[in-house]
């Protein structure tokens, strides 16, 4: 396969919505659904006279995001005032971080889809605190083209994850966002919901290239109105293309071109053109007066160390190394996040088997909670019931298919394993019941018994299904296996 005649180069800039209960500077609801313009104050409305208090459950919740992300938090972040008029902006300005940000440089790893087995480390330029605007509602569909403005989501705390352009292919902007939302998501500092607006990202993409000898790079163009992580896939994939369209029609002028934004029409498949993008003295940052510099002390650092809990990336390796799953497996399970991680380790403190425990988690629960769209959470059979079952399954009490009949039941009755089994009607076949009927089975059917003694050993199914009937309650491994060695013993 040949190489791309460019190189693409691609950073993003993800915005988190934090899980705080009020927004970053005073007292209304973060709740997401209220009606338009209900959740609003003098001060997040930006009305002379009124002072804005900072939410320190922001500022944790930040640090916290920084350790995780291997950033250099900062002992000293103060707070500025970012100048831009939009309709959804009432102040005229957004409080947001400038020179002074609370994590400075850090990084994020995660597997290379674009180099199998091997690392992606994606360096982290900063991530800094700022307050939300608000959501302007055009009316396009109806015919009256007005816009509406709701304030509802102005002031809400964000923090801004900026990254240097490290990432080189449409696949490698998708994983990295996928391991950004995973850990974010286990860290507990956001929902991640793209859909109601708890995280949104922006890529800027730009093309490096060969020309008459030299390396030369198209403008950097912002993509905006990505509202997933397949519109981030699409999206770089089809600006690389228009930008180098666009140089082999230009070449030497497209160096002389502005940075651009763009917004991406995920229907139509392209991104338009918006405007020229801003540059920071666009923005004529400087300190907020109203609010004092915030000093991060060892104590808030330590407390938030100690909340980071489990990271994807360790428990990724300990199922791998620790338990003996295989590297697919292992990731499918963290995947789904920390509650169903916890889940597994309970079942395998219950005493089973940590490689069956993945196969019926993935088979089984992961199914279920998809059928119903619930979670783990509300899961009706517990990790100790399923650990139970399990081990019932590796002891030979019941083989997998009579389990499978168990595990359904127990998702409408709420009983113990013996409870289910005898509700049930299942019961162990001890191992003189078991001889006792294979020898039956070898009686009544002397043609099988030839056949296998002759080298086929096919016939061994048929005894299996017969056993079944007789006895719904035999192991059909057990079985074969029995009545291959009273064969062989003949």
């Amino acid at each position: 396969m040949n190489e791309a005649p460019y190189k693409i180069v691609v950073g993003l800039e993800v915005h988190v919505q934090l899980s705080t209960q009020t927004k970053l500077f005073c007292g209304c609801s973060t709740r997401f659904g209220a009606p338009p313009n209900t959740q609003v104050c003098p001060v997040c409305l930006g009305h002379p006279g009124s002072l804005p208090v900072l939410n320190h459950r922001a500022v944790e919740l930040a640090i916290r995001t920084g350790l995780a992300l291997n950033c250099r938090i900062a002992e000293v972040t103060k707070w500025d005032r970012k100048n831009y008029f939009y309709p959804d902006l009432p102040k005229g300005y957004q409080i947001s971080q400038f020179d002074q940000p609370i994590c400075g440089e850090g990084f994020l790893d995660l597997t290379d889809p674009d180099h199998p087995g091997e690392t992606l480390r994606v360096r982290l330029i900063r991530a800094h605190l700022e307050e939300d605007a608000g959501k302007s509602m055009h009316d396009e569909v109806a015919g009256r083209a007005d816009s509406r403005i709701d304030l509802n989501r102005t002031g809400t705390p964000l923090l801004e994850i900026v990254s240097y352009p490290d990432i080189g292919s449409p696949a490698a902007a998708k994983a990295y966002l996928t391991e950004l939302r995973l850990l974010l998501m286990y860290l507990g500092v956001s929902d991640c919901n793209m859909q109601e607006g708890s995280l949104r990202a922006d890529a800027n993409v730009n093309l490096h290239l060969q020309h008459q000898g030299k390396k030369v790079a198209t403008p950097i163009v912002e993509v905006k109105n990505l509202n997933s992580f397949r519109a981030v896939e699409r999206a770089v994939q089809y600006e690389a293309q228009r930008q180098y369209e666009l140089w082999q029609e230009t070449h030497q002028t497209i160096h002389d071109a502005p940075k651009q934004t763009r917004g991406w029409d995920d229907a139509a498949g392209h991104t338009k053109p918006q405007r020229e993008k801003e540059e920071s003295a666009d923005y004529r940052y400087f300190p907020d007066p109203d609010l004092v510099p915030l000093h991060v002390t060892p104590a808030m650092l330590e407390n938030q160390k100690k909340a980071l809990g489990e990271l994807p990336s360790a428990a990724r390796l300990r199922l791998e190394t620790q338990l003996g799953l295989k590297a697919y497996d292992a990731d499918v399970i963290v995947a789904q996040g920390r509650g169903l991680v916890d889940y597994f380790d309970a079942t395998v403190a219950a005493g089973a088997d940590p490689k069956r425990c993945s196969s019926w988690i993935q088979q089984d629960v992961m199914r279920t909670l998809k059928e119903q769209e619930i979670s783990i959470d509300q899961f009706p059979i517990t990790a100790q019931r399923l650990g139970q079952l399990l081990v019932a399954i590796q002891h030979g009490q019941i083989d997998n298919a009579r389990g499978r009949t168990v595990f359904q039941y127990l998702m409408q009755h709420d009983q113990t394993i013996d409870q289910a089994m005898s509700s049930l009607g299942i019961q162990q076949v001890d191992s003189g019941q078991l001889e006792s009927l294979c020898r039956q089975l070898l009686a009544e059917n002397p043609k099988v018994v030839e056949d296998v003694r002759g080298g086929n050993a096919k016939g061994l199914g048929s005894l299996v299904g017969a056993a079944k009937k007789k006895n719904p309650n035999v192991d059909p491994k057990l079985v074969r296996e029995l009545c291959q060695q009273l064969i062989e013993a003949m």
